[in-house]
């Protein structure tokens, strides 16, 4: 059948033994099999491979995605594939016999408006007790709508909207997001008869309370979709009203103790009157989560306390995502932009070697946490024939690099180029092959990226590279570079605007 299967791990050894069965239930199940299978590794660091043992015969293959969180290894795994359709797993997931049978029938005679299919799950109940509140939480899978854990879509309708918004970098509200998307976009989204399970992973004393950071996920959600959306992804309505007067009910109890202290009455009743409220609230929420539960000492403590931990970590999450998603605008795909590093984006220090010697231009640090905030991968475009000349090394050129993410912060993928100009190579600019390495390193297309650099070869590159360039001249910048530019821009800043389509944030 015309479908792909992929499937994100960050390679936990917990598992290992559960990704491996997964892997071999798809792939040595009944005809007809997927295309491919493809694992998208994401952890962040690249070193030994992915242990996948006993392998052989198995049509699997293997990427990277360099750790930027699910929705990203979800899309680095779709535009690796060359089918219709690709279905995605979680890689925690058990498919029943036959998955694959069910999968093709599933997808079978869909028509071009059907953008998506998703699977049915399952998650077990715990044998002969009552199921924990992490339990009970996993349990909610079962029931959600357009999850990962088994959902297939389109590879056209996934080039269409952009694939996942990697903005969401945790397993939260990615799927959801996609789905409201597609359907916003005219498509339609049926479920199948094909079937998986999905256990329930163990979970430490304070998952519950990490879980609150998809509060600040909500937000973007909110930016994104509007008021309602929680109700077209058919979700509840959410505990955030009442975790917020829970966390002023706290703070105000706290405000008024020095007051207290010193004797003020007025202090004294309006402390007793918020510790009163805050008490009541968490004991009432803590008493929700229990009643349904096992009851063990273990989970009534655990309750106890993290009842009363949740609300402030929910308003923190919230007040993050107001800030981190305060210009989010609707996802459109993974936008690139490659800059070039010497008097673009720090000061040129010719051949240096140095980090003590990095200082950012004007505005960098802004400039590229605005891209940041909308979603914008960045990468890095740098020259170095310092490394053939022998004045520096590759490894000085690292710790550079390294000092400017210091300074910069995260850079998503670097490029450099150690050859003189003589050598010849495909890489050294106004070549593309740096700036095509690096478009092919974050699963984009030139079409989505742009290229931000000081002179003419890194206009000359983009320009090769088939990608827009966007020339910000210094006092090295000749003028005839100027005005062969097809877009310049007096500083970083203004070529930032440009990016994202002339729309000035904060």
């Amino acid at each position: 059948m015309s479908c792909t299967v992929v499937v994100p791990t960050i390679g936990r050894p917990s598992l290992r033994t559960v990704l491996e069965a997964l892997l071999d239930s798809i792939a040595g199940g009944p005809e007809p099999a997927p295309h491919e299978i493809i694992v998208v590794d994401d952890r962040p660091a690249h070193g030994a491979p992915l242990p996948l043992p006993g392998s052989g015969g198995r049509r699997i293959r293997v990427i990277r995605s360099g750790g930027r969180g699910p929705a990203a290894a979800r899309n680095a795994g779709w535009r690796a594939a060359a089918t219709e359709w690709v279905a995605f797993l979680d890689d925690d997931v058990v498919p029943d016999p036959g998955w694959t049978q069910r999968l093709a029938a599933d997808l079978a005679g869909l028509p071009p408006k059907v953008a998506g299919s998703q699977g049915q799950v399952t998650v077990p109940p715990p044998d002969g007790r009552r199921p924990t509140d992490w339990e009970r939480s996993t349990a909610g899978l079962a029931g959600a709508d357009w999850i990962t854990a088994d959902m297939a879509y389109r590879r056209g309708v996934l080039a269409e909207l952009g694939g996942f918004d990697e903005r969401f970098r945790r397993a939260y509200r990615e799927d959801a997001d996609l789905a409201l998307r597609a359907l916003a976009a005219g498509h339609e989204l049926v479920r199948g008869e094909r079937h998986v399970t999905h256990p329930v992973r163990p979970a430490g004393f304070w998952a519950s309370v990490r879980a609150q950071a998809g509060n600040a996920d909500d937000v973007l959600m909110w930016r994104v979709h509007g008021a309602g959306w929680r109700a077209r992804a058919g979700e509840g309505p959410g505990l955030l009203r009442r975790h917020v007067m829970t966390t002023a009910a706290g703070l105000a109890a706290l405000t008024a103790v020095p007051a207290a202290m010193r004797g003020n009455r007025a202090a004294t009743a309006a402390s007793a009157l918020a510790a009163g409220a805050w008490t009541v609230s968490t004991a009432r929420f803590a008493l929700q989560r229990v009643r349904p539960g096992p009851r063990t000492p273990g989970e009534v403590l655990k309750m106890a306390v993290t009842s009363a931990v949740i609300p402030p970590a929910a308003v923190r999450h919230r007040i993050r995502g107001l800030i981190l998603h305060r210009d989010a605008r609707p996802w459109a795909g993974p936008w690139v932009v490659l800059f070039d590093r010497d008097d673009t984006l720090i000061r040129d220090v010719p051949y240096n070697g140095d980090p003590a010697l990095v200082e950012p231009m004007p505005g960098a640090r802004r400039a590229l946490d605005r891209l940041r905030r909308h979603g914008v991968r960045i990468g890095v475009v740098s020259n170095q024939s310092g490394v053939a000349k022998g004045r520096i090394t590759a490894g000085d050129v690292r710790r550079v690099n390294a000092r400017v993410e210091e300074l910069l912060g995260r850079i998503d993928v670097w490029e450099f180029c150690p050859h003189d100009g003589d050598d010849g190579c495909e890489c050294r600019k106004p070549r593309p092959g740096m700036i095509e390495r690096a478009v092919r390193r974050l699963g984009a297309l030139p079409a989505d990226c742009a290229v931000i650099g000081d002179i003419g070869r890194d206009i000359e590159a983009a320009a090769a590279a088939g990608v827009r360039g966007i020339l910000v001249p210094t006092v090295r910048t000749r003028p005839a570079e100027i005005a062969r530019a097809w877009e310049t821009a007096p500083d970083l800043g203004a070529a930032v605007d440009l990016v994202l389509g002339g729309r000035r944030t904060r």
